[in-house]
């Protein structure tokens, strides 16, 4: 990439001929957002269990193995893709979850929180599990805060980026981000339903 030429603007150049077809565009892609994808892997990936099976190299070529599987979504700037990216790690980190739960032996879980703002959710598979279905949940009323907290937990942004890269004002973050952290917290902390 010329010197001159801001990141964002050849992330949107990029976007625009993948979405046209060349193959080329999403190789370069990954080349530009790599470094920061990889140092986000990392963040996310050290809050994990020791002796984790997912590596932060792995969980990024794994999100680049499933953007080059991607038909049609429109992807039109940095936020797009950003965003998008945001909620492919979030698929991986679930899909991961569901693997280890099936491998899982009863009582060999440790549990590590999710993220320090979120203690209450153990990154563990079940929880995991959990988180996703209460997301889904979220995302039927309330969109936006969804991809608050993928930015901000699953993607690492801070409060700023996230507010840049959903084209609101902070204040706006700020308060989808307690809404969304309260929420899950009570749907999280529930009692289970009595089958009765």
């Amino acid at each position: 990439m010329p010197p001159d030429v801001p990141v964002e603007r050849e992330i949107t150049r990029l976007l625009h001929r993948w979405k046209e077809g060349d193959r080329e565009a999403l190789a370069s892609l990954a080349s530009l957002a790599y470094e920061d994808l990889h140092a986000i892997a990392i963040g996310y990936l050290r809050r994990e269990v020791a002796g984790h099976t997912l590596q932060a190299t792995g969980l990024v070529n794994e999100l680049y193995l499933r953007l080059a599987q991607v038909r049609g979504v429109q992807l039109t700037n940095r936020r797009h893709f950003y965003t998008f990216a945001a909620q492919l790690m979030r698929m991986i980190l679930i899909d991961h979850a569901r693997q280890t739960r099936a491998l899982k032996r009863p009582g060999s879980g440790v549990r590590v929180p999710l993220h320090e703002e979120m203690a209450w959710i153990d990154a563990s598979s079940d929880e995991m599990l959990a988180l996703d279905v209460a997301l889904d949940q979220l995302e039927a009323l309330e969109e936006r805060k969804v991809r608050v907290i993928e930015l901000r937990f699953f993607l690492g942004c801070t409060n700023e980026e996230t507010a840049q890269l959903l084209d609101v004002s902070r204040a706006t973050i700020d308060r989808d981000l307690e809404f969304a952290k309260t929420w899950l917290y009570r749907r999280l902390s529930a009692p289970p339903p009595s089958g009765g």
